[in-house]
């Protein structure tokens, strides 16, 4: 299990640096938004190499725009292709949404109705980037904040489908599937009990806040706190269900100290060896934090 070249890992931030190259702990791993790199040269692509001499690498990308009716950017995906060659990262992975039209990015990764052309134009966009990085990626479920009409598919068929057409694998976050449960009055065990296991190639964790106008009436999917103990439980669950994946501890706002984002990382590890019928019958690891 967490023998394995990837166990639990960390998403990296530019002031844990060099705390993350001196970490020695089995099955660490440090995932990175290949954006923030593609410019060649410099620092900083210097120094994520010296931290590949070290540690396993995951490119996490959020912006090839998997959902637009346009394929990628040729430009971007050169960058990224060339990237990828260079790092040899353990896992590549993007979004089930768009970022983009008519050449301008948007802020934000938006939703989409889940209809057959749709499916048709995100398989093409996979087949595209995974033609041009030479390898497949994982796709991540999304996060949903209201309904939308127009769904011609449920979420797990069509990443199902997805998977079948263009042998992508998948990435299953938590967060994600707690967030969306709560905001649409859905049941998360059941959507984790459907997920496809033979393609999940990594999951995800992060925390969520309340809304700051409509408090816990909607969930944003904020990674600015810890992974709440609902959300452990959902990942035990999964767990006992498909067993031990390569897991992902995310933080982007509020970053605390590299020592507590371990903490988390040392957690998820715990769970990742400890047998399925155990993580079954404790649906609540006694160490994990409350906030």
């Amino acid at each position: 299990m967490c023998a394995a070249p990837l166990c639990a890992g960390l998403g990296l931030k530019p002031q844990h640096f060099s705390q993350a190259l001196a970490c020695r702990r089995p099955g660490l791993w440090f995932e990175v938004h290949p954006e923030n790199y593609l410019v060649e040269g410099g620092p900083r692509r210097a120094w994520l190499r010296t931290l590949r001499a070290e540690h396993p690498l995951s490119l996490h990308s959020v912006s090839l725009s998997l959902a637009s009716e346009a394929p990628p950017d040729a430009t971007r995906l050169a960058q990224l292709a060339a990237l990828v060659r260079e790092l040899e990262p353990a896992l590549v992975s993007e979004h089930l949404a768009w970022s983009s039209w008519q050449g301008a990015y948007l802020p934000d990764l938006l939703p989409f109705p889940r209809t057959g052309t749709a499916l048709r134009a995100i398989a093409r966009n996979i087949d595209a980037v995974q033609s041009a990085l030479g390898r497949p990626i994982a796709i991540e479920n999304p996060s949903h904040y209201l309904r939308l009409d127009g769904h011609e598919w449920e979420e797990i068929d069509f990443l199902s489908e997805l998977v079948r057409r263009t042998d992508c694998q998948l990435l299953l976050d938590v967060n994600n599937v707690a967030v969306s449960a709560h905001n649409l009055g859905t049941a998360p065990e059941a959507y984790l009990d459907r997920f496809p296991a033979h393609a999940v190639a990594e999951i995800h964790l992060a925390g969520h806040s309340p809304d700051p106008a409509l408090g816990q009436a909607l969930w944003i999917d904020s990674h600015d706190c810890a992974v709440a103990p609902a959300t452990w439980a959902l990942y035990q669950h999964l767990l006992a269900r498909i067993g031990p994946r390569p897991t992902l501890i995310e933080r982007d706002g509020n970053v605390p100290d590299f020592s507590e984002l371990l903490q988390e990382q040392e957690l998820t590890a715990i769970c990742l060896r400890r047998p399925a019928t155990e993580n079954a019958k404790n649906p609540e690891v006694t160490a994990c934090p409350a906030t």
